[in-house]
């Protein structure tokens, strides 16, 4: 095997032509640089540097390896160098776990601003199902956005909002000019959505607490069907607030507040250990956190106003 420890000996015999000078630049004995380049010399198979009357001079391997070396030594530190990002040149596809929503209505601006400032860069989109956050590590996923309250070992995130569930229905809808009850909660018919983080988890959990339950009208995987299916029919939604305004700009729908306590949703933007340092990662995620977080804001202010409003009609 090489022995890759004489390099900074032979560097420094190769610069100074002289076993005293390089003895006192390596703080070594020069009875210890001496050792050193006979073993320099039975490593290369070439005596490197050899007296020429009162003076030392390289050998044709020496003068070979003086040419070569700095350049290798140079590519060998780059190696310890934190790694840099060239957004241009950057042919990275992404790998983004989250909800038919965001993919609907936040992706778009993800994808537009990636364009602008990478783009060679690409997007793999995969819709996020809430038993894979314990398992992150194994699977090909860069980011995601998901509810959640407890966030697992190992890692990394940012929380970007937070907002409360709230009761969603048609605008024609025979609850829609009254503040519903608990007993009418209970007694609609619900659509639930199956797919995305734990949404659906604070509500039964407070009604299990009252020894009380939905009825389930339809379970659907995304939010688009459950929109479809909830204006053809009187069923009623419970959905995040900001999903809730958001879908209100495009649909006549109305929106309630609860008729019992739920905790509110806590959205992360997550991401494993393993990618923390990648700096082609950061740039990443720091795009999809700001543009997230920026529609979740807008959205709730939006849908706060709204319910306001709504109270004050009845």
């Amino acid at each position: 095997m090489n022995n890759y420890k004489l390099l900074p000996a032979l560097i420094s015999i190769l610069q100074t032509k002289n076993l005293t000078e390089s003895a006192k630049i390596l703080h070594v004995t020069q009875s210890a640089m001496s050792k050193t380049l006979s073993q320099i010399r039975e490593a290369f198979h070439d005596k490197i540097l050899i007296r020429d009357g009162n003076q030392f001079v390289l050998t044709e391997r020496g003068e070979e390896l003086k040419r070569q070396l700095p350049g290798l030594i140079q590519s060998l530190d780059s190696l310890y160098l934190p790694k840099t990002f060239d957004y241009g040149g950057c042919q990275r596809q992404f790998v983004f776990a989250s909800s038919d929503y965001v993919a609907h209505f936040i992706l778009p601006s993800i994808c537009r601003k990636m364009a602008s400032g990478a783009a060679g860069a690409s997007v793999d989109y995969q819709l996020w199902q809430k038993s894979w956050l314990r398992a992150l590590a194994q699977m090909p996923i860069d980011v995601i956005t998901t509810i959640t309250d407890n966030v697992p070992d190992n890692l990394y995130g940012r929380k970007m909002a937070e907002d409360i569930p709230v009761m969603v229905m048609g605008a024609d809808h025979p609850l829609a000019n009254k503040q519903p009850t608990l007993a009418d909660y209970i007694a609609a018919q619900h659509i639930v959505i199956s797919g995305g983080g734990e949404k659906n988890t604070p509500v039964d959990d407070a009604l299990q607490t009252i020894h009380q339950q939905r009825t389930r009208f339809a379970t659907v995987p995304l939010f688009l069907s459950a929109i479809e299916l909830l204006l053809k029919s009187d069923s009623i939604l419970t959905l995040p607030l900001h999903i809730a305004a958001n879908f209100s700009l495009r649909h006549p729908l109305c929106l309630k507040p609860l008729p019992i306590a739920v905790k509110p949703y806590h959205y992360y933007i997550l991401w494993h250990a393993k990618h923390q340092q990648d700096p082609e990662h950061r740039w990443f995620r720091e795009l999809c956190y700001a543009i997230s977080k920026d529609h979740l804001d807008s959205t709730i202010e939006y849908g706060m106003n709204l319910i306001q409003v709504n109270q004050s009609l009845i």
